[in-house]
């Protein structure tokens, strides 16, 4: 498969040792880049984005242990996954300790190719993802960047506006204001009194009434403004909050000039107000989607994290297979809430898209409404479908030509019930122990949507209930187990296995 290769630094005093690992490497298509002492290797580091380094326990001078503590120091690499060989036999206590240096994994010699291989394919696909992640989240930045500019752009324009003070614009967004200093006497234009959402016959302009229209917050900023006239500014400009008598608070900014005597008295000070609460709306929402945009990549690390760490399997290639199919599996509930803008997925669409890898035909039979998933409970329910659809494919009904698999759901009071139900397919019994499949399942739809997954182990094939809240504030604990009403022969068993 074309990729952009990543750099692969390999360090050790031996170099017998360095070209064996070169000859076990060089399938994966990487760049390896070699440093035959941990010195050498700082250098490199200095000068190449470097994805995994592979490193020996045992150096003169400086060993690895001491190089992956220089190496975390640094800010660049304090992400850069590490990889240990060691030639002699590792106690716990060392294995801790080079975990608190930063390590990732140890790699124990002799070293076998195929173990090898697969550590270093799985930590140079994660970077390879996440420097996609990071530049999705730099290209949204930029993009946040230049609207900010653009809106920055207005907000000059609107403030030149302001500053010439044109009276006579009364239409639209903005309003002007005229107060005798002397007399007391108000004049408010049309705008002025659209801002405040009063109307002129029932609203008289006088300072106790004005007052009652401003945020209790922003009261202060109206008797600073009249304390500064009297000191004898001349020009005063503030943002403040107006609340309307419907109760819907306003952004404002106001632009006053004084007008003076020939003893340089105040005797008039007028002034323009500017409706920006689309701006600050605006702003708002910028605010929010940049904190979305790092909460999401930062989250999405860390799941594909999860999945490398705590995926088991007998085999290099069972390995390498289940990680590459939960992270596909969570790549693809990301694509569809992408084209939502991140507003949710509906999950027949989950549900199509785990089906497409196995192009099963006739069957798989799905029935139900369409239901629109919150993001997270999107995501959380994708992966739990993946682990359903995995199992069957290598032991359930989808093992085989003559296996039938349906799929039904329903929403009702924020709850949504999805039935699994195969038949037709090899024997079924209860599995001995939980795999991580089943645990991850398991603790994703009952721990982080605070819903319940029951199975029964039938002998002509698996039936799975799962109930997910649709909302958030319903995902608190699972609710009590209760008997299927498709099977009521017997209460469901909660998997063990």
């Amino acid at each position: 498969m074309d990729h952009e290769k990543v750099n692969i630094l390999l360090v050790d005093d031996q170099p017998a040792k360095l070209l064996a690992y070169e000859v076990i490497l060089k399938d994966l298509g990487e760049n390896l880049v070699i440093a035959s002492s941990g010195r050498e290797a700082l250098e490199v580091l200095l000068k190449t984005e470097i994805a995994v380094i592979l490193v020996d326990v045992c150096m003169p001078e400086l060993d690895g242990f001491e190089l992956a503590a220089m190496i975390r120091e640094h800010p660049r690499f304090q992400k850069t996954a590490m990889i240990f060989i060691s030639a002699i036999q590792v106690s716990d206590i060392d294995r801790l300790r080079g975990y608190e240096m930063g390590a990732v994994d140890y790699v124990p010699v002799p070293v076998v190719p195929e173990v090898l291989r697969a550590k270093i394919r799985v930590f140079s696909e994660l970077y390879r993802k996440t420097r996609e992640l990071e530049r999705l989240n730099q290209e949204l930045e930029d993009r946040v960047r230049a609207r900010t500019a653009e809106l920055e752009n207005s907000t000059a324009k609107l403030r030149e506006s302001e500053e010439r003070r044109s009276l006579a614009i009364a239409a639209g967004k903005m309003g002007s204001w005229d107060w005798d200093w002397i007399s007391g006497d108000w004049m408010w234009d049309e705008g002025q009194y659209r801002i405040f959402g009063v109307t002129p016959e029932r609203f008289e302009v006088n300072p106790a009434n004005v007052q009652a229209l401003l945020h209790p917050d922003d009261v202060d900023q109206l008797r600073k403004a009249i304390a500064e006239f009297n000191k004898g500014t001349r020009a005063y400009e503030t943002e403040f909050r107006t609340v309307r008598p419907d109760g819907e608070v306003r952004w404002c900014v106001g632009t006053a000039a004084a007008t003076v005597d020939e003893n340089g008295r105040v005797v008039r000070v007028s002034g323009v107000t500017v409706d920006i609460t689309e701006r600050k709306r605006a702003e708002e929402r910028q605010n929010l989607l940049a904190r979305e945009v790092d909460h999401r990549a930062k989250n999405a690390l860390a799941l594909a994290q999860s999945i490398v760490r705590l995926t088991r399997a007998d085999e290099v290639k069972a390995y390498v297979n289940a990680v590459e199919g939960r992270i596909n599996a969570l790549a693809r509930v990301h694509t569809i809430l992408s084209l939502s803008s991140w507003q949710g997925a509906e999950l027949s669409k989950l549900i199509d898209e785990e089906l497409a890898p196995y192009s099963l035909g006739g069957q798989i039979r799905l029935a139900g409404p369409e239901v629109q998933l919150l993001p997270a409970t999107a995501q959380t329910l994708a992966l739990a479908l993946h682990e359903l659809f995995t199992n069957s494919a290598k032991y359930g009904a989808l093992s085989t030509r003559s296996g039938r698999l349906t799929i039904g759901w329903q929403a009702e009071d924020d709850l949504l019930t999805l039935i699994w139900e195969e038949s037709g397919g090899p024997l079924v019994g209860i599995p001995k122990s939980r795999g991580f499949g089943t645990r991850s399942l398991l603790a994703s739809v009952e721990s982080q949507l605070g819903g319940q997954a029951l199975f029964d182990w039938r002998a002509e094939g698996l039936l799975c209930r799962l109930e997910v809240p649709l909302t958030r504030k319903t995902a608190a604990a699972p609710a009590a187990a209760s008997k299927f009403d498709a099977a009521p022969s017997e209460a469901l068993q909660r998997a063990s296995g």
